[in-house]
């Protein structure tokens, strides 16, 4: 829909929902009134600069979104809002530059994402009452300010894809009962070790701090502190040492990623404790959740976190949306992993994706991991698994990615529908020189090709076998006898 921007709205407009209307260039004033409770002006094709006639028309405004325009410049010294109701602001997806500004008590919402701002995070935010803060795709520096943890009504914390560094403050004023529930602080440059600051956030359901330089070993205090974490992203930093057991305590945890560390020791066989992985997850159960506040035409707006995520899954790096909050995943991929991989991890039925590739796991592959009947991606390549690979594969029948490529796996390679659906199978063995079949281009030596079948069907394979063996049996029995008493007359 095309509007004019100079156009004039009723003298009394409280409420008003432009979404992808096309407004600009210029910043269209002429919808703003000072009796304006909601707007929405997302999407608009505005690429200007917000003019201050704008901030005091809109000082008694409930909600305001602003965001995927082209807005420019920087924002105004202090964010005043001079209602007592709670107000939500959102300006992502623009070209902003500058610092934050402190911000409005009254403020209870900020989106300020997928902008160019920068400098350091405020040491006073200036806002007590907000619950969410998303900042992540900007360009600040410096270290994280206690202050953001001190916030008791702050909830969701995405500070991801920023330039911050440092060591992760030690904050002793946070509060023993932190409200922070989903935390991301991906693809930064904090190091050092896992923050103990984390210990105070005990509704902690979502972590992310994946793509950094913290280092030491992962905390034992983890089960204890964080016990309903869901989500828990550690991928690409530099943690060593063993996975502690009472990581595999955490029973709510239904997406596990420690991928690319310095990680050492057994994959410890109390996996099966793991329960988020035992069954699917429900859409009651989501860690991702709905946030409804005034904004837009019908005075209804809901919030939930849907910007995508990166997930290393069917040999390649995918992104997901909300998707991700169904996503049961372990990746263990990249480290120095040994010893075997423990049977339990047969009891996590509900898995989607598997990855234990690029470790030194030996022994064999073991028979439980047939029983994985959700995985789709399932890569177990360059470590030193032996023997043979099991038969019970070919009845994963969701598996849509499998690497077995540079192990030391030996005898017939398997078949079934499923397996022969995979694509491009040959790679799926390469590097697996005792392995025999069509599929290297190596003769088992007379050896049948074994082919899967399913339990169901053994019992009456046996009883057809039996009944043929019995026919047969019989059947020779009589012949000698009739032979033997031929034999007999004739003497």
């Amino acid at each position: 829909m095309l509007v004019n921007n100079t156009w004039n709205g009723p003298f009394k407009l409280t409420s008003g929902g432009f979404r992808s209307c096309i407004l600009g260039p210029q910043f269209p004033v002429g919808v703003v009134r000072s009796t304006i409770n909601t707007l929405d002006l997302s999407n608009t094709g505005i690429h200007d600069s917000i003019p201050v006639e704008f901030w005091t028309a809109t000082r008694h405004a409930r909600a305001l979104d602003l965001s995927g325009n082209q807005i420019v410049g920087r924002l105004p010294a202090n964010f005043r809002f001079g209602g007592l109701e709670p107000v939500m602001l959102d300006i992502s997806s623009n070209q902003l530059v500058g610092p934050i500004p402190e911000l409005s008590k009254n403020l209870i919402y900020l989106d300020l994402s997928r902008n160019n701002l920068s400098g350091s995070l405020p040491s006073n935010i200036g806002a007590p009452k907000l619950e969410i803060l998303v900042l992540f795709k900007n360009s600040f520096s410096g270290t994280i300010p206690c202050s953001m943890f001190e916030l008791r009504h702050l909830w969701f914390l995405d500070i991801s894809e920023n330039l911050l560094n440092g060591s992760f403050l030690n904050c002793p004023r946070v509060p023993k009962t932190s409200s922070i529930t989903v935390l991301n602080l991906n693809s930064n440059n904090l190091s050092r070790g896992f923050p103990s600051s984390f210990q105070m956030c005990k509704g902690l359901q979502f972590l992310d701090i994946a793509n950094n330089k913290f280092s030491g070993s992962l905390p034992t205090w983890i089960e204890s502190k964080l016990p309903y974490l869901q989500f828990l992203r550690l991928r690409s930093n530099m943690f060593s040492g063993r996975i502690p057991v009472e990581l595999t305590m955490l029973k709510h945890l239904q997406y596990l990623d420690i991928a690319s560390n310095n990680l050492s020791g057994n994959i410890p066989p109390s996996l099966g404790n793991l329960f988020g992985m035992v069954q699917t997850p429900n859409q009651q159960d989501l860690l991702f959740y709905t946030l409804h506040a005034g904004l837009s035409a019908i005075d209804k707006y809901s919030y939930a976190y849907n910007d995508s995520l990166s997930v290393v899954t069917k040999g390649q790096q995918l992104e997901f949306t909300t998707g991700i909050a169904y996503m049961v995943n372990m990746d263990f991929s990249c480290n120095s992993l040994t010893g075997e991989i423990p049977h339990e991890i047969g009891m996590l039925i509900a898995l989607k994706s598997l990855n234990l590739s690029w470790n030194d796991l030996s022994s064999t592959i073991p028979l439980a991991i047939g029983e994985l009947r959700a995985v789709e991606s399932l890569d177990l390549s360059h470590n030193e698994l032996s023997g043979e690979i099991p038969t019970s594969l070919a009845g994963l029948t969701s598996l849509a990615h499998l690497n077995l490529s540079y192990n030391n796996l030996t005898g017939t390679i398997p078949s079934g529908n499923q397996l022969q659906a995979l694509d491009d199978q040959a790679s799926i063995y390469i590097g697996n020189p005792g392995l025999c079949g069509p599929l290297v281009s190596r003769s088992c030596s007379g050896m049948e090709i074994t082919q899967w079948i399913p339990e169901d069907q053994h019992e009456g394979m046996s009883d057809a076998l039996s009944l043929y063996l019995g026919i047969c049996t019989g059947f020779v029995a009589g012949l000698w006898i009739i032979f033997c008493g031929f034999l007999f007359k004739r003497n």
